[in-house]
């Protein structure tokens, strides 16, 4: 009866051992089979690009003066407001000018008084001029001593200096005229151009700072609208591939449904914050440069509208194209062997870990860089991808130039995007299927493998 038993659980234990086996290799066939990868996948084309800079800016006018005084006082005269067309030589305001009359009186009294002591000395010179030459024939016929002589000497050389002296004087003094006409003359301020007033800061009554030893205040600003432009800032990745007479398109917030074309007319040497005198290495913006655009339309632009610019700054006809999504990196082969020898990873993910793992292990030690990513597109070869490494050039909103690595009309991984970033691997295998929420994530159907 012992025996039967025995042999009951030794099958039992041997039906449990294979069910185990079994399943154990069903678990290990499931964890080690490839995963298929559902991608969408377009052909390499040829086509022309224009390669954009978007920057933001706004819109000022091409001329625009700020009129500030040269004199201080108050205002007594204002007939102008904000908006008002104004011609040039129009009067845009007149500063009380008493105390500039009163100086100009005192100028021209000590002016005439200059000229008095200049006609006085002058005579004084005739007179010591005759004594100076009686006394000379004199002296020739010994009839004055030299002391004598010399005294009459000395007063025709005073004479003569007196007279330069005076002349100076009056030099002075005219100087010190003109320049009190000029300073009542500046009580009156006229338009210096024709434009419109587009700010005005001062009231009537009120004083105000002149320019000649103070900043000054800045009463108004005039405004020639019929040429405007947008003044917009560029990072300086960007500038070096400014030049003036590039083509623009703009779009001004103000006028939705309209598109104007403009023209670059100047690029700043330096950048914005330079200009203002701010130390670029505390500041926490980023680098800017000022970019002058010319509108070409008329409009009713205003000052200070916001607006944004598309500058066409490079241009390739006939190259071979593809999508932007289909471009990503991944760290070149023969980087990945050296990073781990003995267990070889995907590119992925070495992009994902390795990367960051060698750069501060390298760093701490002091040995080389860090492997830099490349550039890279996945080719569709049957049901699995290639990973192809390619030089890009230039881009568009949709599209990148391939200088190399890629043939007219190959086909290629164009989505998802984390299929193209993140899952696809060399040789992966992969199944094409239209775009949607499934779209890059692994298959587990049998019907791919």
């Amino acid at each position: 009866m012992a025996k039967p038993k025995n042999r009951f659980k030794l099958i039992l234990f041997g039906t449990l051992a294979l069910l185990l086996v079994a399943a154990g290799g069903g678990f290990a066939y499931w964890k080690t089979r490839e995963k298929t990868i559902v991608v969408q996948s377009d052909k390499a084309t040829r086509r022309n690009l224009t390669e954009l800079v978007v920057a933001n800016g706004k819109i000022q006018p091409v001329i625009q003066v700020k009129i500030s005084p040269e004199v201080s006082g108050e205002i007594i005269e204002l007939p102008v407001k904000e908006g008002q067309t104004v011609k040039k030589g129009d009067l845009l305001l007149k500063i009380k000018p008493e105390v500039y009359v009163a100086a100009r009186k005192q100028a021209e009294a000590a002016y005439k008084s200059s000229v008095a002591a200049h006609t006085t000395a002058e005579a004084t010179l005739h007179k010591a001029a005759a004594e100076y030459k009686r006394h000379q024939d004199l002296l020739r016929e010994h009839l004055v001593s030299d002391s004598v002589f010399d005294e009459v000497k000395a007063s025709f050389e005073v004479a003569e200096a007196q007279v330069n002296s005076s002349d100076h004087q009056v030099e002075m003094a005219k100087a010190s005229l003109d320049s009190a006409d000029e300073s009542l003359a500046k009580t009156t301020i006229t338009s210096p151009l024709d434009g419109v007033i587009t700010k005005l800061n001062s009231q009537l009554g009120e004083r105000v700072l002149g320019t000649v030893q103070n900043q000054g205040t800045e009463i108004m600003t005039i405004s020639d609208l019929s040429e405007m432009e947008a003044r917009v800032d560029i990072g300086e990745v960007d500038v070096v591939l400014m030049n003036p007479g590039q083509t623009v398109r703009l779009e001004v917030d103000a006028f939705k449904d309209k598109k104007f074309s403009g023209t670059v007319t100047e690029i700043a040497n330096s950048s914005t914050s330079a200009a203002l005198g701010m130390n670029s290495g505390n500041s926490q913006e980023a680098t800017k440069f000022s970019v002058k655009i010319r509108i070409k339309e008329k409009e009713q632009f205003r000052p200070g509208m916001s607006c944004s610019a598309e500058i066409e700054t490079r241009y390739r006809t006939n190259v071979l194209t593809v999508p932007i999504a289909s471009v990503t990196t991944r760290l070149p082969k023969e980087k990945e062997k050296k990073a781990n020898p003995t267990n070889p990873v995907t590119p992925s993910a070495v992009a994902d870990t390795v990367t960051a793992s060698t750069t501060s292990t390298n760093s701490a030690r002091g040995d080389k860089k860090a492997p830099k990513p490349i550039e890279v597109v996945f080719v569709v070869e049957g049901d699995h991808a290639k990973m192809a490494p390619v030089k890009i050039g230039i881009s568009d909103d949709s599209y990148w130039e391939i200088t190399e690595g890629l043939k007219d009309g190959q086909e290629i991984v164009t989505g998802s995007f984390r299929a193209i970033s993140h899952d696809l691997e060399d040789g992966k295998r992969i199944k094409k299927g239209p775009a949607g929420s499934n779209a890059g994530k692994p298959s587990d159907s049998t019907k791919a493998d």
